[in-house]
């Protein structure tokens, strides 16, 4: 083994999963600049001190992987590409989305074979439904995967769809979303009668829903 190759496949994994080097030290019980340090001694010929074989355990189990592919490189490589989800939308609760690419979310969940045919060059990501504002479209609890077309606006395309949607205070929310009564507001729309809907909205973006799953039809990593 070396550690220049370990580290490799740390970044490789890394990517795969969408977490940041400093989320993963601490996910895997190190300091938050413990990977960093381990990379940054390496790239000057140091040992990386504190790189034992508990510490690559924790790395390993935080990356989802075997100590022995991390560490020799065989075993079972990951082949499962890993969707974080990146937090919680629903009716009345004020839930901020996770920043995922810092802290990998709320968890993580393999990829179901149904969007396998949607990869493009933007990532999936996902969402776990609180409330029942979507019901019955939508139960408590399903995870909805979807792909952010702009990082800012709506698609065309996705007006008068069920959207996750990101508020002007950075709330999540899972609604159909409609034009609203003057440029740059929207209705975001439960389709539970008796939930509320939120006329003439500021919203940061919109994505339509791809895939809805029910928990226990997700593999949840």
């Amino acid at each position: 083994m070396t550690m220049k190759d370990i580290l490799r496949r740390i970044s490789e994994r890394r990517a795969q999963l969408g977490i940041s080097e400093n989320a993963l030290s601490i996910k895997a019980g190190l300091s938050r600049d413990g990977i960093r340090n381990w990379r940054r001694r390496t790239e000057r010929g140091e040992e990386a001190a504190g790189a034992t074989i508990t510490a690559l355990a924790g790395v390993a189990g935080a990356l989802g992987v075997t100590e022995t592919w991390l560490i020799h490189g065989i075993g079972n490589s990951p082949e499962k590409t890993v969707i974080s989800v990146a937090g919680r939308v629903g009716a009345g609760a004020h839930v901020p989305l996770y920043d995922v690419s810092e802290d990998g979310g709320l968890f993580q969940v393999a990829e179901p074979p149904q969007l396998q045919r949607m990869r493009c060059a933007r990532p999936i990501a996902a969402v776990e439904v609180e409330g029942d504002s979507m019901m019955p479209m939508y139960q408590p609890g399903d995870i909805l995967f979807f792909i952010r077309a702009t990082h800012e606006g709506v698609p065309d395309e996705d007006i008068g769809r069920p959207c996750i949607v990101e508020d002007a205070e950075g709330n999540a929310w899972v609604k159909q979303v409609k034009r609203g009564d003057e440029p740059g507001l929207f209705h975001l729309i439960s389709l539970n009668p008796t939930s509320e809907t939120r006329h003439n909205q500021r919203i940061k973006w919109a994505a339509r829903v791809r895939l809805a799953l029910p928990a226990e039809m997700v593999e949840r990593l």
